[in-house]
């Protein structure tokens, strides 16, 4: 969500600051600003909007100095503007925020039960205002006087604090949301991940959760949540700098499509043992025939990769799954039952109900496992295994090699337990991975295709409402494919089961409305031409897409028809990924929103 930077550096911050927070556009923002102390004088800028806005500022009144914070805000607690815009600065202390402060109320009025007054409508702006009232009428240093501050906040943050006449310190605090800090040579840096860094340091340091930290340009002093001083490890870093720009692409979005039949390479082949028979997890793995039931966990689109391999793990390995919302499943409080293994999948790692879905099922699982794209994240450190998805980085707010990199780790997990449970002899296990290994061929042939979806999305692009359908595992696919145009394109859009068309969404079905049929000519394909031709009956446009086979057998009367190449039905969800986010993205294009960075979305959700 919020991105947050810091320097105590060599050279002056203010364009090292917002270089930094470019690189965290992708998570999502409406305003930005930054603090410098210079000369020992504290002093801010911020603007609405895009970071370009803060450049433009900073030409015509610019900020000096080598100390510096920066921020992206999310609007959280009042509306984008200038005021509500951070850092928040309150006499001798500024501060930047990732969170929410949950008991702000509580400290706003005692604040105000003090005489002091607000200018903003934030939750953070009590964390500025608390931190001066211990320095300015308690007599407290900078440094307690945050530590002070920190022991009064309920809810999820990470701080980072600048002081009046301090031009060499930041003191900076997590819990529940991430934060690094970056090692230099006589030069230190804070990040809300290690990309902000990347062209900074490549040696970082994580706080745990509950961390508070001292930073000066040659030191760093880390505390736990009990105040006791914590040796946190310097971790070497390599963020592939190829992956952080367009490459000649013109969204991150299109770059991040074209790649998928790279990264998912990668993936079968980090998973598939050397003689390519079998699948290997890192560490010591799990044994499935000590497994008697999984629950997964996870949010948006992940959450749709969960509803996908429920099909896998049932249909090929007889695992009972249970999959749940994280936003929800804590709160139902629901039984975990011996011989359980709790997945979690999130592309950041960091995604704040997901971790607390995660804490829930501590103590309680067999086993705690993560299919995270960031190891180092705090759901990875937290997770007894850790299933990486080496989908590298996604700038991207709508995720899509994430997406299909996730379907590809958890088929292979789910082989895994079907091999493990007897469920699928070993030749069984072999021919699905051998088509797997073929599945970013098959990938590269359907991205071929991708003029006649740009064609079938200008036609979408002019709807204002449109309805996917799709079967068996086809039905997590329909879901993600309205999640995505909704995303990115701002049509309305909704996904149902074919079968559930006739329980009520037909009476939506006109002419004005496209229908989005996803259906490869398997076992359930014939029921799907059925529900296309009760579309087709009430005048309802229909974009098919399938296989030749499926063409040639179900394309008679479509409106529009998009041809992928045959698959392994088990595959199919991932192929049929591809034509899910091109159309979203050409339809988007279409209509001229900002395909990489949608209103109101971030790209990492670490508030609930």
């Amino acid at each position: 969500m919020c991105g947050i930077v810091g320097v105590l550096g060599d050279h002056e911050a203010a364009p090292i600051l917002v270089e930094a927070l470019k690189r965290l556009e992708y998570r999502g923002y409406d305003s930005a600003g930054i603090a410098t102390v210079h000369n020992g004088v504290l002093d801010r800028r911020r603007a609405v909007g895009k970071l370009v806005n803060l450049s433009d500022l900073l030409v015509h009144d610019s900020l000096m100095g080598k100390s510096g914070i920066g921020h992206t805000r999310w609007a959280t607690h009042g509306v984008p503007s200038v005021e509500n815009a951070h850092p928040h600065q309150a006499g001798p202390v500024a501060v930047v925020h990732n969170g929410i402060i949950e008991n702000f109320r509580e400290l706003r009025e005692e604040l105000a039960e003090a005489g002091i007054s607000f200018v903003t409508e934030t939750d953070t702006e009590t964390v500025a205002l608390l931190t001066q009232r211990y320095m300015e009428q308690d007599g407290m240093a900078p440094i307690e006087a945050a530590r002070k501050t920190l022991s009064r906040l309920d809810g999820a943050f990470a701080l980072a604090f600048l002081f009046q006449g301090e031009e060499d310190l930041i003191v900076a605090a997590r819990k529940g949301s991430p934060l690094a800090i970056g090692h230099g040579d006589g030069e230190m840096f804070v990040g809300s991940d290690a990309i902000a860094l990347a062209p900074l340091t490549d040696r970082i340091t994580y706080l745990d959760e509950g961390d508070s930290a001292v930073i000066t340009r040659t030191s760093l002093e880390v505390r736990n949540a009990n105040g006791e001083i914590a040796n946190r490890a310097i971790k070497t870093i390599r963020i592939d700098q190829a992956r952080v720009d367009k490459g000649g692409h013109k969204h991150f979005m299109a770059k991040e499509i074209a790649e998928q039949p790279t990264v998912i390479g990668e993936a079968i082949r980090h998973y598939i043992s050397n003689e390519g028979s079998t699948v290997s997890l890192p560490g010591a793995g799990v044994d499935f025939t000590k497994i008697n039931r999984l629950t997964m966990v996870a949010c948006g689109t992940a959450y749709y990769a969960c509803l996908t391999a429920k099909y896998w793990f049932e249909q090929i390995a007889g695992l009972p799954v249970e999959v749940d919302v994280a936003s929800e499943f804590r709160y139902r409080e629901p039984p975990i039952t011996p011989g359980t293994l709790a997945l979690f999948v999130s592309q950041s790692g960091e995604t704040a109900d997901t971790l607390a879905a995660l804490r829930y099922c501590e103590g309680k699982a067999d086993m705690i496992a993560a299919v995270v794209n960031v190891p180092e994240s705090s759901i990875a450190r937290e997770s007894d295994l850790v299933l990486p998805i080496m989908a590298g980085t996604e700038i991207g707010v709508a995720s899509t090699k994430a997406f299909t990199c996730q379907l590809t780790v958890l088929l292979m997990l789910a082989l895994k337990a079907a091999s493990d449970r007897g469920a699928i002899s070993q030749d069984k296990l072999a021919g699905h991975l051998a088509e797997l290994r073929a599945l970013p061929g098959l990938m590269n042939v359907a991205l071929e295709a991708e003029p006649q979806m740009a064609e079938a999305a200008r036609k979408l692009a002019e709807a204002r409402d449109i309805l996917f359908l799709g079967r068996g595992v086809m039905y997590p696919l329909a879901l993600e494919g309205a999640l995505k145009l909704k995303e990115i394109s701002y049509i309305h859009a909704e996904a149902y089961a074919s079968g559930e068309l006739k329980h009520g969404p037909i009476a939506l079905i006109d002419k004005h409305v496209p229908v989005v049929v996803m259906a490869p000519k398997d076992s359930l394909f014939d029921k799907s031409v059925s529900n296309m031709q009760e579309v087709m009956a009430r005048n309802g446009k229909v974009l098919l897409i399938t296989d030749s086979a499926g063409m040639n057998e179900g394309g008679d009367g479509i409106w529009q028809g998009i041809q992928l190449p045959g698959v392994d039905p088990v595959l199919s969800p991932i192929l049929y990924a591809l034509p899910a986010q091109l159309l979203a993205y050409h339809t988007a294009v279409a209509k001229g929103t900002d395909v990489d960075q949608p209103r109101n979305l971030a790209k990492s959700v670490t508030v609930e």
